[in-house]
């Protein structure tokens, strides 16, 4: 009996979104806002001389460089579609660097302000790209 009751609760098709429910709210700004923090703790970090604090820094930077990949990863694989890499070829190559530059050879791995602003320009044209999706 209770096999056959487990087998009316089980579901036949399992789906999986950026929230656990295809609820369709995408917006390239949790990307930029975690993407900010990573910059401003560089900042942070490079002025401060506490070893403990330095410490932490770095330890939250790649927490929030992890964050804006996953931000950036439900952008590319969930949202757009064929049609926008159709229009716009340079989408992949565009995530394919922002992605780069959230990991070990980016902000994961450097202390250096610069590749915290390149980051934020590669979002900054993802996010101009996306909204021009939403317009159509």
């Amino acid at each position: 009996m209770f096999a056959r009751i487990k087998r009316h609760l089980t579901p036949s098709t399992v789906i999986h979104a950026h929230c656990d429910l295809p609820c369709g709210v995408y917006d390239p700004a949790q990307a930029r806002i975690e993407a900010q923090s990573v910059k401003a703790i560089i900042e942070k970090h490079n002025a401060s001389d506490d070893p403990d604090f330095r410490t932490r820094a770095i330890l939250i930077k790649e927490q929030r460089s992890q964050l804006v990949k996953d931000h950036l990863w439900v952008l590319w694989t969930d949202y757009f579609k064929p049609p926008h890499f159709e229009k716009y070829p340079q989408l992949n190559s565009l995530f394919n660097e922002a992605t780069k530059l959230a990991g070990a050879g980016g902000t994961k791995g450097s202390m250096d302000v610069a590749v915290a602003d390149e980051f934020l320009g590669k979002i900054d044209e993802i996010s101009e790209i996306f909204w021009e999706t939403k317009k159509a």
